[in-house]
């Protein structure tokens, strides 16, 4: 930070009075107090009454909360309006500090007319970071065009339990592709001068029966090489500002009071000099959930203590301080820590500047502009996963029923945190304010030429079955039939996918299965198309259907990019960001289990999924060859592999080129694969690249029986793959030397490197 900076921020905070401090460390969420328009765990308890403006703020306040985001306002209007808060902070409080505005940005800019884009298992879906780092660029840049200072994403979670609600706003099951990806969208986002936060800090996908805000029970070691690793390779690596605490509490200590994550490993490992926000309400429910606290004063002393700087969604229980450091409860050197992180990163965004101006800099920007739905096009296009296909895709039939509750449902585009599912619910009656086509509209403008009927059949999980048997007449009476299923997206049970809209069943909500073995029954070629928000456990489908496809809510281009794929305008590309699995008793599972882990003799149930991560078909084919790894590596040093890959096929197309690391003999139980390095590559027919992988030691590591992590002599075994289940090939390295004990200190990634043959 520069010398001038520091002294203005001192300067500061020695001329503030302590209800001024206070003031900065809280964030103000203004007209939330309808019961009908909940978008926050119990906020229609926690919010208390409408406060005002200006007599909330009259000593000056840290944030404010979703001024776009929490009702459907003009755009324009909302701007001016912001400024006009911003103004009365600098002319109406004694400091002039104005406030940083915050809002999400899960899919997109989560306000009216925005671009939304597919959700973060679709990114994952893609393994394509360049494409989601751009996605986080011009997310940011819309937020700054309106006078946002502060993004709430990405969400880094690693998916442990298909049955939680929240799957939907995850990458991926693999920490190194949630890592690579969130890394990635951090850059974008920053890149614009908007600050990323990390959601969230630490272990919440992880709770006892996938559900939501539950406890968690998780080791030091799998908290350590798994849940943290995304975390660390998002602040060391990719510099992100902010972090946001988890709901979780882990062996029984809530992360919102725990300094050993927020202080000893955030800062004082990684080095973190950002913000820590409190997601919303965390730390009034140190009392009001967890009872780790006597009282919101309590639960104040004890989260800033932990290291949360800035209490959101608004001022609950922090601006209760004030008492507890007259009566010598709580040093006020505490709150001179958090306020020194919050001035830094108000100085940072030019906020303290003399010549501030409350007005976004230039021209007023179109929230939902041709190269943003053409950005959100190529997500979608490359997100979509062609899980089993017999040949009847690309379609071919001139009659085609299209049916199902999700083909002409412009809701089932979206996920839980876009604007259209979080907000726009509770305000019946106001238009989307995007184009978004449904998969139905989208087939009647990509085949011209078919006669494309349609029938309902049943809702997503309204249990309706009296449209079912006129379904089956029309697919009985069609060439193919199109059977659109999957999920509803909202918040705290309102959706079958979620916040809060966790399931004890992975088979499909409602009477979608019944819908869908009428349909195969009569049979007609049968494309099943999943629109979801987790994996769901469909063998049957996954075995009898004419072919598969999943597309995990693509946003507003999604109708389009999935009828793309289904008449071959477009070759799919995609792959599984997580395992779909047989049954919903072997949740919660994850690719990354030790031996002990997969089947065997001594149990008679086998936890495989129908179908691996990774996994993913293409309209063309690809050969491997020439696969070279070094056979020896001194432990600690870079593993290096090479191989190529020839699309064989009659037309252009991706692949998606998987390295896994398998420790053979370790100190302790080790994953049986585990991702190590990824390539998208796009060949066109004839074309072959040789794709060459620099695995550093960072990915080998892992932590150790003393606690320490090390890359131990031995074993490795170093394979390419279509998906975690599917080998190409693998070779033995020799890991030689002594134990190597990893610092920390190395910041690299896998370098890869393609080269197209001439």
């Amino acid at each position: 930070m520069p010398a001038g900076v520091e002294r203005r921020v001192e300067e500061l905070l020695a001329d503030m009075s302590l209800r001024e401090k206070l003031a900065q460390l809280v964030g103000v969420w203004l007209n939330v107090n309808r019961e009908e328009g909940v978008v926050a765990p119990l906020q229609d308890s926690m919010q208390g009454e409408d406060v005002r403006f200006e007599a909330f703020a009259r000593d000056g306040v840290g944030q404010i909360t979703r001024h776009y985001g929490t009702s459907p306002v003009d755009p324009k209007q909302a701007r001016s309006a912001l400024a006009g808060r911003q103004r009365w902070l600098r002319d109406n409080t004694r400091l002039g500090i104005p406030a940083l505005a915050h809002e999400e940005c899960l899919t997109g800019l989560a306000a009216w007319q925005a671009t939304t884009y597919p959700v973060p298992p679709a990114w994952g879906a893609s393994f394509d970071p360049v494409l989601v780092e751009e996605m986080g660029r011009r997310i940011g840049a819309s937020m700054r065009s309106l006078g946002v200072h502060q993004g709430l994403a990405p969400v880094l979670d690693v998916i442990r339990d298909q049955r939680w609600g929240r799957v939907e706003e995850c990458i991926s099951e693999d920490p190194y592709e949630v890592a690579t990806l969130a890394a990635a969208y951090v850059r974008g986002l920053q890149s614009t001068g908007v600050i990323a936060t990390l959601k969230h800090f630490v272990g919440y996908s992880n709770s006892r029966a996938g559900r939501n805000l539950a406890p968690v029970h998780a080791g030091a070691r799998e908290v350590a090489d798994t849940l943290l690793f995304p975390f660390e390779v998002a602040v060391r690596d990719a510099g992100a500002g902010s972090v946001m605490n988890s709901y979780a509490e882990i062996d029984g200590v809530p992360i919102a009071a725990d300094d050993h994550y927020l202080t000893r490993i955030l800062r004082d490992a990684w080095g973190f000099e950002g913000t820590v926000v409190a997601d919303y309400f965390a730390v009034a429910f140190l009392h009001t959930l967890h009872a780790v606290a006597e009282d919101a004063e309590d639960a104040a002393v004890q989260a800033l203590s932990a290291g949360i700087d800035v209490e959101l969604p608004t001022g609950v229980a922090y601006l209760t301080l004030e008492g507890r450091v007259d009566e010598g409860l709580i040093d006020e050197a505490l709150i001179d820590r958090a306020l020194r992180r919050v001035l830094r990163q108000k100085a940072a965004l030019g906020l303290l500047d003399d010549d501030y101006d409350p007005e976004p800099d230039g021209q007023e920007a179109d929230l939902d502009d041709p190269a943003s739905r053409d950005l959100a096009r190529r997500l979608a296009e490359e997100s979509v996963v062609l899980l089993t296909n017999d040949g009847v895709l690309p379609l071919t039939g001139r009659r085609i029923a299209v049916l199902g509750p999700n083909a002409d449902e412009v809701a089932a585009l979206f996920g839980c945190y876009s604007f259209v599912n979080h907000v726009l619910p509770h305000f019946p009656g106001v238009e989307t304010g995007l184009a978004a086509p449904t998969l139905l509209e989208a087939l009647r403008e990509e085949l011209p030429g078919a006669e494309i009927r349609t029938g309902r059949g049943t809702g997503v999980d309204d249990g309706d079955r009296s449209g079912i048997p006129a379904a089956a007449r029309l697919a009985a009476e069609s060439d193919v039939a199109i059977l659109v299923l999957g999920d509803r997206s909202g918040l705290f049970g309102r959706g079958t996918s979620g916040e809060g809209c966790d399931v004890e069943t992975l088979d499909l909500p409602g009477a979608q299965q019944e819908l869908a073995d009428a349909v195969l029954a009569t049979g007609t070629p049968t494309v099943v198309v999943l629109m979801t928000g987790r994996a769901y456990a469909v063998p049957g489908l996954v075995g009898n259907a004419a072919a598969v496809v999943q597309a995990y809510f693509p946003g507003e281009e999604g109708g389009g990019a999935i009828a793309r794929v289904l008449s071959g305008a477009v070759n799919p590309s995609g792959r599984l960001p997580m395992s779909m699995p047989r049954a919903t008793a072997g949740q919660p599972y994850s690719y990354l289990h030790p031996r002990l882990g997969g089947a065997g003799s001594v149990s008679n149930l086998d936890p495989a999924p129908v179908l691996a991560f990774g996994h993913g078909l293409s309209y063309t084919r690809f050969a491997y060859a020439d696969f070279t790894v070094e056979e020896e590596v001194v432990a600690g040093e870079p593993i290096r592999c090479a191989v190529v890959v020839r699309n064989v096929g009659e037309r252009a197309g991706a692949e998606v080129v998987q390295v896994y690391a398998s420790d053979r003999i370790a100190s302790v139980t080790r994953p049986v694969a585990q991702l190590v390095g990824y390539a998208r590559v796009e060949l066109a027919p004839g074309e072959s690249a040789r794709v060459a992988f620099d695995v550093p030691a960072r990915l080998l590591s892992f932590t150790g029986r003393d606690g320490r992590r090390v890359v131990e002599p031995g074993e490795v075994g170093v394979s390419v793959r279509r998906s975690v289940a599917d080998v190409v090939e693998e070779r033995a390295v020799s890991l030689i030397g002594p134990v190597y004990a990893f610092t920390g200190d190395e910041r690299r990634l896998t370098a890869v490197s393609v080269e197209r043959d001439t």
